[in-house]
């Protein structure tokens, strides 16, 4: 049996999948093999719909903190949160809403 871990990937603000290259390289190096038209609180209220525990929300990148944190409003408690987390902002992001910081 498989078990599903969802996720939401966010770069530059957007719910994508990226593939191939780094974040440290030129946007132009960096394939994107999906990027959504619904918000990141669309899914994170999918999973909790659906009881999909041990969903994380993972910042690609600068500029993706307040869709995150719309993805922590639409499931408080319920997502953890990675990508740029530090001793200095790691309580903020539990504050927001996230069950872990990674």
């Amino acid at each position: 049996m498989t078990k599903f871990r969802p996720c939401i990937d966010l770069h530059a603000g957007q719910v994508k999948q990226i593939v191939g290259g780094t974040l440290d390289s030129t946007s132009s190096a960096l394939q994107t093999n999906y990027v959504s038209q619904h918000p990141p609180a669309h899914f994170a209220q999918l999973y909790r719909d659906n009881d999909l525990t041990g969903a994380h929300v993972i910042m690609l990148g600068p500029g993706n903190e307040g869709p995150a944190k719309e993805a922590l409003e639409a499931w408080p408690g319920g997502l953890q949160v990675g990508g740029g987390i530090n001793d200095k902002n790691a309580k903020e992001w539990l504050n927001a809403g996230a069950e872990k910081v990674q």
